[in-house]
């Protein structure tokens, strides 16, 4: 089992593969796509951060490739349906990092309300500049969560701990944490809040949902932060809503286009504005949240890898089935037509074998089913499934 690690993913992740009893290959930074071309044969786990693309061209070169491990939140640098029809699952971590990027931001909304940055820089300057002005506690002021799915809730309840008044909006009816209130609609969300907190991914749907008739709905002086996704806010339209006057700071994390490592230069429209925090994408980057990713997706990969679990997966069908004694175990990645469940327990049935545990889910294209038959005949069986046409790929685990 080749396994290659991208991107220095923590050490924990390493230990883990180590401690089941492989040996990963390891790279500390990011690869572009013509060098990932070049190593990726051969590949049968692959782990990255955020920086590396794993493209369609990528994926159809990786013939080995049974699974990709984004040591990350994000997922959006993998084409996700190129990868699920040619029956690569890819995971993340949704949950490691939570707690990192909620302080952050918490952080951020304090240091905004007091204008303590621009102080920092003005210091460094050597300017005393000790004034009141324009400077609030944050208590009794309001937050707006624009996406409350993992993240989201934990600034809420950060955030009324300060003892501010929490309102958030999601595509999706979620239950409320603490006090929070939920808002019908984004527009709702920036009239009453002074500050708003970006929370969600990028898809189509979210891409530039933060323009310039956004800002002008907000609060004159309120506070804009961005810890989510850089292409989510149009940043030439907060650096216009900053000079007039519309914003009173912003906090952004994320941005557009980032370097691929320290060593680039960046820029970005926001450089030199006054209150405006910008950090080199770091929500996530401590030392708790980095071992507590590189064990998360360690351990769903090694899952997948030995007992076939896709629990965890974003772009591949949920499947968990406990393992049974004396048997082996097939795992069969098929497209989503009629028939394949008859097809195979055909094949089984003409053999004589016996199924002990079977079970199948399907998502869009793709149907993955879990079977554990007989060992006496379990090759011949993996053998037989492999020859139908709707099988992409078949695994036989002892």
């Amino acid at each position: 089992m080749k396994i290659l690690l991208l991107e220095g993913v923590h050490q924990a992740c390493i230990d883990r593969f180590s401690q089941a009893g492989y040996q990963p290959e390891l790279r500390k930074s990011a690869v572009s796509e013509e060098e990932l071309l070049r190593v990726i044969s051969g590949v049968h786990v692959l782990g990255i951060r955020s920086k590396t693309q794993v493209t369609k061209k990528v994926l159809d070169a990786a013939e080995s490739l049974l699974a990709v491990g984004c040591f990350c939140i994000g997922t959006d640098q993998v084409d996700l349906s190129a990868a699920a029809v040619r029956g690569i699952p890819v995971y993340n971590a949704p949950f490691s990092n939570t707690r990192s990027v909620a302080e952050l931001a918490m952080a951020e909304m304090v240091m905004l309300a007091r204008r303590a940055a621009h102080k920092s820089q003005l210091l460094h300057q050597g300017v005393w500049e000790k004034s009141a002005e324009g400077c609030v506690e944050v208590r009794n002021k309001t937050v707006g969560l624009i996406g409350y799915g993992h993240i989201g809730p934990q600034v809420g309840l950060l955030a009324e701990s300060f003892g501010m008044k929490v309102y958030y909006f999601d595509i999706i009816g979620k239950l409320p944490f603490g006090n929070a209130t939920p808002v019908a609609s984004l527009e709702e969300l920036l009239k009453v809040s002074d500050f708003v907190s970006l929370h969600v991914p990028e898809t189509a749907e979210t891409r530039n949902m933060i323009g310039t008739k956004e800002l002008g709905l907000m609060k004159r002086g309120a506070f804009l932060l961005n810890l989510s996704r850089g292409k989510v806010v149009d940043l030439d339209a907060v650096r216009a809503a900053l000079q007039n006057g519309e914003l009173g700071g912003a906090a952004i994390d994320v941005f557009p286009e980032e370097p691929a490592s320290n060593e680039d230069p960046f820029s970005t429209p926001l450089m030199g504005l006054d209150n405006v925090i910008l950090t080199p994408h770091i929500g996530g980057s401590t030392i708790e949240a980095q071992r507590n990713i590189g064990l998360e997706v360690a351990s769903t990969l090694l899952k997948f890898i030995e007992v076939g679990s896709t629990t965890g997966s974003v772009n591949f069908p949920q499947v968990e089935l406990p393992i049974v004694r004396e048997s082996h175990r097939i795992l069969n990645i098929h497209r989503n037509v009629p028939g394949v469940l008859s097809s195979i327990n055909t094949i089984i049935a003409e053999m004589g074998g016996n199924i002990q545990a079977q079970y199948l889910n399907t998502l869009g294209d793709v149907g993955y089913l879990i079977i554990d038959v007989d060992h006496q005949i379990s090759q011949a069986v993996k053998s037989k499934i492999d020859e139908l046409p709707t099988s992409i790929k078949t695994r036989l685990l002892f």
